[in-house]
């Protein structure tokens, strides 16, 4: 085993890993005894750090390969996912200062650090134990990170079910790994995928098919896709809210990386021709049937209509805004599975999907910033929490107005290019009246989504404040907020920023 270019491969999660432990012993160690905000703003800075010099890491990590089988990528979807893995969780570590729900901060930035860890390994990850233990890694961390409020019943509630959804979703997901491993020998992705492992795909491979599904529970749970879904709106809305806003956009981001990983691998695995091969879904002349990857699509497709269904129908009834958006990001995730429906072996639909889980990220964490910052004013994350903020704070509101109108896709904000890109994957990856009917659907759930996110908007704007006091914002969470809000306009304003930067990553044609 070569362990220089190990070691070269994993830079980035290890460079975390020491981090983590830096922290430990800057809090336990020399800051026990200063006050709370100085203990919280320094571990904070340490995790910070050590996510800037990450940054840096993943530009020169390589891919690792043991004898033929590559374990982990570099470059590509994988360099893209990392490093908006890295960002999201500096853009959360700084909403962390001002925050008061722990007085164990060196813990808390410490096993947010591992959680990022793991979801860089996940991103790279090409074997099927590299997935498992990048998984567990992410998910062990979010669990504890969800329980972080020791003094609050709602967020051990929200700890103990989402750590027995994610036990559950575990166990299907290495029952799927282990079928699909009797199946090929093989534990690799691209190994398994090569059409000589299943000699009777054309007859149906049944255990080949149940693997399918059981990797989807298992994945599906980790996506929040329905109906796997239950455990978001408990664990949104009972974790701390810089958990809540780790979870929702850096777990997101990990989780439909792999699920591109796959993608990639059965797109190339089993279209040798490089032709589109989920045309089992376009009912014109050129319709045939491709085996597994037309039937991972299918499950996927249904996966997505019945995410975007549930979470834009569900999102009308909340009162609180957390659960809102955990209802929320079930129907964006099933926005993005739909586009891993319909995946071509072209780069197009790798960019486009990752275009929209980078934007959806950063909106969110501004998103879950401008509620975090409501909450601790008035108490609550109630609808009723919202009255008046425009007289109460302008700046807070204008960016909740840019951040929610962002997520329900309104141009020319971020969220827009987001949505068009992506469903113009669709389209061109197949032009028959399924996908046209699907993508139709998206559409019109995402006008339905605008009814519950101006629901928001009315009370900030339109109806009289309750309470005239005025809301403040911590400095940071106040330049994180400002920042994210601009980049929401800027990257709407001039799409081709972040577009060109992604395809910067893909080799030429």
């Amino acid at each position: 085993m070569n362990f220089a270019a190990l070691f070269r491969a994993t830079l980035p999660e290890t460079i975390l890993e020491i981090a983590a432990l830096i922290v430990l012993v800057v809090d336990l160690g020399f800051l026990r005894k200063a006050a709370m905000p100085a203990r919280i703003a320094a571990a904070a800075l340490v995790g910070i750090a050590g996510c800037a010099i990450a940054l840096w890491a993943v530009t020169i990590a390589v891919p690792y390969r043991w004898a033929s089988d590559l374990l982990l990528a570099a470059g590509g979807s994988a360099e893209v996912a990392q490093l908006a893995i890295l960002i999201l969780t500096l853009l959360t570590l700084l909403l962390l200062i001002g925050s008061e729900f722990t007085r164990n901060p060196g813990e808390y930035v410490s096993v947010v650090l591992m959680a990022a860890a793991g979801g860089l390994l996940i991103s790279a990850a090409q074997d099927l134990i590299v997935i498992f233990t990048g998984l567990e890694l992410l998910s062990l961390s979010l669990y504890i990170l969800t329980a972080f409020a020791k003094k609050s019943g709602k967020s051990a509630e929200a700890a103990v079910k989402y750590y027995i959804f994610g036990a559950m979703s575990a166990a299907f997901l290495l029952f799927g790994f282990s079928y699909l491993y009797g199946i090929s020998g093989s534990t690799n992705l691209r190994w398994i995928v090569q059409e000589s492992y299943f000699p009777s795909v054309s007859g149906g491979a049944p255990l080949l098919y149940v693997a399918f599904a059981m990797i989807a529970t298992g994945l599906g749970f980790k996506v929040a896709a329905v109906p796997f879904h239950s455990w978001a709106p408990d664990t949104y809305e009972g974790a701390p809210i810089p958990s809540a806003t780790f979870i929702a956009s850096v777990s997101k981001v990990a989780s439909f990386a792999l699920l591109i990983s796959i993608s990639v691998a059965l797109a190339h695995g089993f279209g040798a021709d490089n032709q589109v091969r989920l045309v089992f879904l376009n009912l014109g002349p050129a319709t045939q049937l491709a085996g597994p990857q037309a039937k991972w699509g299918l499950i996927l497709a249904v996966l997505s209509v019945a995410s975007m269904i549930v979470g834009n129908l569900a999102a009308l009834v909340q009162s609180s805004v957390r659960r809102l958006l955990a209802y929320s990001a079930i129907a964006h995730a099933g926005y993005i599975l739909l586009g891993l429906a319909f995946f071509s072996t072209s780069s197009l639909s790798a960019e486009a999907i990752l275009y929209y889980i980078v934007t959806y990220g950063l909106t969110t964490v501004g998103a879950f910033g401008v509620v975090g910052v409501v909450e601790r004013a008035t108490g609550s994350d109630k609808m009723d929490a919202f009255l008046g903020l425009q007289k109460r704070n302008p700046m807070l509101a204008a960016a909740l107005l840019v951040l929610f109108l962002s997520l329900a896709g309104i141009p020319p904000l971020v969220g827009f290019w987001a949505k068009f890109n992506l469903f113009a994957a669709v389209l061109r990856v197949s032009a028959g009246v399924v996908p046209f009917t699907l993508v139709a659907l998206a559409v019109a759930f995402s006008a339905v989504s605008l009814y519950y996110y101006l629901q928001v908007l009315k009370r900030a704007y339109v109806m009289p404040a309750t309470d005239d006091s005025p809301i403040r914002a911590h400095p940071a969470t106040f330049a994180v907020l400002l920042a994210i809000t601009a980049a929401v306009v800027v990257l709407g304003c001039f799409p081709t920023l972040l577009q060109g930067w992604m395809a910067s990553f893909y080799p030429a044609p």
